[in-house]
């Protein structure tokens, strides 16, 4: 790393920190799993659209990464890149309030569609953004502090998403529909907007590009990384197998009230221990990842997991509830903002945007593929049935982990 990534180093922390805090106060007003479905619901009750929503997010985040590491490769600079594509997926927000403001006008099937073409916007914005983002990211903060950077920047985005959630509440009780929906998106394009600013102000260093001469095709890299890098082969598997072992965190709270009569009240506080674990767990989990092992934070995180749907599966009584969301945030904080600080591990510094698409996009099927195989071993055998099929994927992921995973050789700091 040279000095003058180090000489930047508290500056690109505190406006990376702002970029993360600012987001996350605008998802918020905009939740992908709470403000956005209830839109929707306004419009259909068609259950598979209203369950498309939190999909499209996380398809659009996860597919087109592979697909941009062939441009990253030749960059010298990640932020420029950034910066720019990162308002795909902003302005789809301010879109959405204005097909909030206009719907009584446009009519509900108008509406529908241009939801729906904002939201599949946003999820590729936020795809085509994510891999020249984490490697902005690995190029601005150093490897034994990016863990830890990337969980502090999760528990502050999770905290203000918890403020800005509580707010869009009491907007959307005391508005009538639709002009409620539209100020809640509104914000959110105003807290995306100053998170950009944040976003702008990161200071990056140039870095030697290789000759094009010098490269191969996509596939042709994917392929080679495959045939020669087993270990990553082994951090793809995991990371298959983490879909399906948190495949059953979606129907906790749904068991738990048709099984155990969990009420509206102790719903909203078993999310609230949700959002307190993870707002704690990310700056613990990543300090102990860039001090310890990242691998070792992700195992017990796999552990967790694990632990969390057998005690769903088997729990005697309500009360049981409050260990399995406390186990669930512990492992949603390990697999997604460890597994991203560990990802940027792999490769050189030129192999790592293939590196970094490959871990997210060669897993999108299994990220798609879980929660409809949850949903139909609950229909067919029951909610239990699910846990336990959940928790045996789990133990996979742990093994791999712990046997077949080594840490990969860290970059020394004349490589970054």
């Amino acid at each position: 790393m040279d000095n003058e990534v180090y000489r930047n180093l508290r500056h690109n922390y505190l406006v990376n920190l702002g970029d993360g805090a600012f987001f996350g106060f605008a998802i918020g007003f905009a939740s992908f799993s709470t403000i956005l479905p209830l839109f929707v619901s306004t419009m259909t009750n068609s259950a598979l659209l209203i369950g498309l929503v939190p999909a499209l997010h996380v398809m659009g985040w996860q597919l087109p990464q592979l697909l941009t590491a062939p441009k990253l490769t030749h960059l010298s600079q990640f932020r420029p890149f950034v910066v720019s594509m990162s308002i795909q997926e902003r302005l789809p927000f301010l879109g959405l309030a204005v097909v909030a403001a206009f719907l009584p006008v446009i009519g509900i099937k108008a509406g529908l569609v241009l939801t729906f073409i904002m939201l599949t916007w946003q999820g590729l914005g936020g795809g085509l953004t994510a891999n020249g983002w984490q490697n902005m990211i690995a190029r601005v903060i150093p490897s034994e502090l990016r863990a830890t950077f990337f969980g502090i920047q999760s528990a502050v985005a999770n905290l203000l998403a918890s403020i800005s959630a509580i707010v869009a509440g009491l907007i959307l009780d005391r508005y009538s529909s639709p002009y409620n929906f539209t100020a809640c998106f509104l914000l959110a394009s105003l807290a995306l907007a100053i998170s950009w600013i944040f976003l702008r102000m990161t200071r990056e260093s140039e870095r030697i590009t290789p000759a094009p001469e010098s490269t191969q095709s996509l596939s042709g890299h994917v392929l080679r990384v495959l045939r020669q890098d087993k270990n990553f082969v082994w951090f793809l598997l995991t990371r298959v197998f983490s879909q399906f072992a948190t495949m059953a965190f979606a129907f906790y709270i749904v068991f738990a009230v048709n099984y155990h009569g969990m009420d509206e009240v102790t719903a909203g506080i078993m999310t609230s221990v949700l959002l307190v674990t993870q707002t704690i767990a990310n700056p613990v989990l990543g300090w102990l990842g860039d001090h310890w092992s990242r691998r070792r934070v992700i195992e017990f995180g796999a552990m967790a997991a694990l632990s969390s749907a057998l005690i769903a599966a088997f729990s005697p009584s309500l009360g049981w509830f409050y260990a399995v969301f406390i186990l669930t945030g512990i492992a949603n904080t390990a697999f997604w903002t460890i597994g991203i600080a560990y990802s940027l591990e792999f490769g050189t510094e030129e192999e790592r945007p293939v590196y970094v698409g490959m871990a997210n996009t060669l897993i999108a099927p299994a990220a798609m593929l879980a929660p409809m195989l949850g949903g139909w071993l609950a229909d067919l055998a029951g909610y239990k049935t699910t846990f336990i099929v959940s928790a045996l994927a789990g133990l996979i992921t742990i093994l791999i982990l712990h046997w077949l995973l080594h840490d990969p050789t860290i970059q020394s700091p004349s490589d970054l």
